[in-house]
């Protein structure tokens, strides 16, 4: 069973043509949604009929941006319920398609994971990049906003002046957050509202909470972080999240707390296993794309010299 792939191993796999795709490959596939939260696509498993854009390579996903050209909608800061963002949508496809909130950590702006809407919204994604009420607001408060978020993209979607009007399957809602934004993430995908969740270096007071998760969730952990220490954090936030559940580990190799966000935001240097792994994630578990299981169940992840520890429950 495959559980890991590398850098240099995912690139020799579209050596022989990463750009010569079959005319299906091309194709932009609209989605519907019917399903519920925690699991999307009302019981479909994979190839819902969610899938859009071209087959992907790790050339890709790992360029600067996707295959869609991205633009954005500000949220003011008076809205009710978070502290205002932007939504970055795709242009040049049709269909609806999954939604995302991100949202970053105590005393950290919406620029510190900016980087994570443009770089979702281009592979085909609605998302939102939000600020907090406070800067000093706890993991549950920022799990309230998160849910608050996906609210308000639901109802964007709903109204006739809105620029992702008709444009979300509220089914297929996803979170990401970093630090106490990634202990918000985990709590979210404690509620089964949504059908994947990434937080980001995440710390919060207790992993507890996190042993009903059935949500498929993806921890990316920073090796010498000291603001939330791996083996006191993103380790038994990973292990307390039952076996049963989709479930991934990502030990980026001597990051610090802010590895996880981006070029956008504090980190950049792991750009390409974030967009590999994060992107791929989100595909996956959102699109039901199986075209993406290659990236997060391939060989050796450890071969790629940005990763120091993979671990995950493949085949997802």
């Amino acid at each position: 069973m495959f559980n890991s792939i590398g850098k240099k191993s995912a690139l020799s796999l579209i050596a022989a043509g990463s750009l010569m795709f079959s005319a299906s490959a091309f194709a932009i596939i609209g989605g519907g949604g019917t399903g519920g939260g925690g699991g999307g696509g009302g019981g479909c498993e994979s190839d819902c009929g969610y899938e859009r854009g071209p087959e992907p390579t790790a050339s890709l996903l790992e360029s600067s941006s996707g295959p869609f050209s991205v633009r954005t909608s500000n949220v003011s800061g008076t809205v009710r319920g978070f502290g205002g963002g932007t939504i970055h949508y795709p242009t040049g496809t049709s269909g609806t398609m999954a939604a995302i909130v991100v949202i970053p950590g105590f005393v950290s702006p919406e620029s510190s994971i900016a980087w994570w809407g443009p770089k979702l919204a281009s592979h085909g994604f609605v998302v939102m990049t939000i600020d907090t009420n406070s800067g000093f607001d706890q993991p549950p408060s920022r799990a309230t906003q998160l849910n608050n978020a996906l609210d308000y993209l639901i109802e964007q979607n709903s109204s006739s002046r809105s620029p992702i009007s008709g444009m979300i399957d509220t089914d297929r809602l996803g979170v990401m957050g970093w630090s106490m934004g990634g202990g918000g993430t985990l709590r979210v995908a404690t509620e089964g509202r949504v059908s994947a969740a990434i937080p980001l270096a995440p710390w919060d007071s207790s992993s507890l909470q996190f042993r009903s998760i059935d949500t498929p969730t993806l921890i990316f952990a920073c090796e010498n972080d000291s603001t939330a220490p791996v083996r006191s954090h993103a380790d038994p936030f990973y292990e307390a999240i039952p076996d049963s559940t989709a479930k991934a580990f990502v030990e980026l190799n001597g990051g610090g707390h802010t590895c996880a966000n981006g070029s956008s935001g504090f980190g950049g240097s792991y750009n390409d296993v974030l967009s590999r792994l994060g992107v791929s994630w989100m595909k996956l578990h959102l699109d039901k794309d199986q075209r993406y299981n290659q990236f997060v169940c391939g060989p050796r992840h450890e071969s790629d010299s940005d990763i120091s520890e993979y671990r995950g429950t493949c085949p997802y």
